[in-house]
């Protein structure tokens, strides 16, 4: 009698296929929910037993009576993409001919010297330096949670992003202000990585299976988060060494710094709708009006294209494109 194990389901078999390929754990979350979501909306039926109707349906429902923004409609159907073309193994051409929606360009909220000034003194603790730390050097909020010990640099004075947006390293300016608060970071970060040992934990996760490469990498201190979790939690990316499911410390949480920033611009007053992304278009615009150049702005921020920056130029002139009101000439 065949005694061997059934199938992975197939939510499993995507989260396989994405971890091989070493897609971020974000990226995993929100394929394996669009697919879930996918199927729900057909009554469970399997993929495999759908076709264009069933993707074009879904979509227009997101579109029409769910009103999502064009973007989540597009990672919808990047998600469905990879599920059929990657996982199923189904070549599909009419998935490529299902209308994208066109993402509208909009100006990035960009908030004064002096409305960061104030948002940042109405911040304290741990998400009061993360901002300080985004706006000082334009990372995006992502990038400066993975930030780990071994990639500040203090006697050269910059920060080294690992892994940002289309997974590319960049070096970005480290602040002379941040130095003595980031140090005094440290120091803390450390005594709770070691208290972590002694009790048979600190170990961190590591990108692209170098826990095996060096198995006792992920316990030393230059790997380490520099803004880890208050509290441990079970990684749901089994150990790359054992295929247990081990316990971590895992950095702080978006959503914390998020909801830091959301009740700091109310206690502000600023009269804007802010998010800890908006630091970064702060940096930017704020560099380009001290007179850098845009060329030294794009490699900062990582953008590909400087056509990327240029969005931010757009506040370098007075008013609606520099030009003097009439009523102003009455």
């Amino acid at each position: 009698m065949d005694a061997s194990p059934p199938p992975p389901k197939l939510l499993t078999r995507l989260r396989e296929h994405l971890r091989t390929r070493h897609y971020s754990i974000r990226t995993e979350e929100a394929y394996a929910d669009w697919a879930k979501r996918f199927i729900l909306f057909h009554h469970k039926r399997h993929p495999q037993d759908m076709g264009a109707a069933e993707v074009e349906a879904f979509l227009t429902h997101l579109a029409v009576e769910r009103q999502v923004a064009a973007s989540t409609q597009n990672q919808a159907k990047a998600a469905l993409l990879y599920l059929y073309k990657q996982v199923l193994n189904i070549e599909l051409p009419w998935l490529d001919e299902v209308v994208q929606a066109k993402t509208p360009q909009r100006l990035p909220v960009v908030l004064t010297p002096s409305e960061v000034r104030e948002l940042l003194l109405h911040m304290e603790g741990t998400p009061s330096l993360i901002c300080h730390l985004l706006y000082g050097t334009g990372m995006r909020v992502l990038e400066g949670l993975r930030l780990r010990v071994k990639d500040i640099e203090f006697e050269r004075r910059e920060i080294v992003v690992r892994e940002g947006k289309g997974n590319k390293d960049r070096v970005t300016v480290l602040p002379e202000n941040l130095i003595t608060p980031l140090k005094a970071q440290l120091q803390k970060v450390r005594a709770l990585h070691e208290k972590d040992v002694l009790a048979g934990f600190g170990r961190v996760y590591l990108p692209h299976a170098l826990a095996v490469k060096y198995p006792e990498a992920d316990r030393s201190w230059p790997w380490q988060w520099v803004f880890p979790s208050p509290v441990r939690s079970q990684d749901p990316r089994p150990d790359a060494r054992t295929g247990e499911l081990l316990e971590r410390r895992h950095h702080v949480l978006p959503t914390s710094v998020q909801r830091a920033v959301r009740d700091a611009a109310r206690r502000a007053g600023i009269a804007k709708p802010v998010s800890p992304h908006v630091l970064r278009h702060s940096f930017a615009t704020h560099l380009l009006q001290a007179g850098y150049d845009i060329r030294t702005v794009q490699e900062l921020l990582g953008h590909a294209d400087v056509s990327t920056t240029m969005i931010y130029t757009h506040v370098l002139n007075k008013g609606g494109r520099g030009i003097l009101s009439p009523l102003d000439a009455l």
